[in-house]
């Protein structure tokens, strides 16, 4: 199996505002042995966690909804989202990460939670690893009512649906985020719902 080297030679920080974007110039040796210089622009926002709640006796999951500029920039007329509850790690580990982002965006304090994979989303120019989770929720769970944290000027729709309805948004197209079709796929490939 080929296992290239690479040396770095220089990194450059394009911006540093929001998150942050490097211009990092390496050398590379190839599978023939022979050594190219390239130049490729990384953005590094941190890595993050995302879970799909669901509960098998009401057979249905809870997404949000919310403004995403990118996609509003790239062709989404009013630049809403449906996703699964997801979160940037900051400081904590995968799961205190899921868990917190789980009550501030969905108002649900989920118990057992289970990581299910891992998986670079946009390796050819983002850094992030994303942590994806299951847990199932209830009523007794919920502590309030969610939309996420004024402070970070979060105005999160919760959605319980159907599953049933979920898997028709991702054939009509109305669920076109990637974390929540990977969630939401892997719940019907195991059979989390029945």
């Amino acid at each position: 199996m080929y296992i290239p080297e690479v040396n770095t030679k220089a990194i450059e920080v394009l911006s540093d505002n929001w998150y942050t974007l490097r211009k990092i110039t390496f050398e590379l040796r190839q599978k023939d042995g022979r050594w190219s210089t390239q130049s490729r622009e990384a953005y590094d926002r941190g890595n993050g966690a995302a879970i799909l709640l669901y509960n098998p006796g009401k057979k249905t999951v809870i997404l949000t909804r919310q403004f995403r500029m990118p996609t509003f920039v790239n062709g989404n007329p009013t630049g809403m989202l449906i996703e699964a509850c997801a979160g940037l790690l900051d400081q904590d580990d995968a799961e205190a990460c899921i868990r917190r982002e789980t009550e501030e965006e969905t108002g649900y304090r989920v118990q057992n939670v289970q990581k299910v994979f891992e998986a670079y989303m946009s390796p050819g120019s983002v850094t992030e690893m994303l942590y994806f989770f299951v847990a199932e929720y209830g009523e007794e769970l919920r502590v309030h009512s969610g939309g996420g944290l004024a402070e970070e000027q979060e105005d999160i729709e919760v959605l319980e649906l159907p599953f049933a309805h979920a898997l028709h948004l991702l054939k009509t197209g109305d669920i076109r985020d990637a974390k929540t079709i990977l969630l939401l796929q892997y719940a019907q490939l195991h059979g989390l719902l029945g």
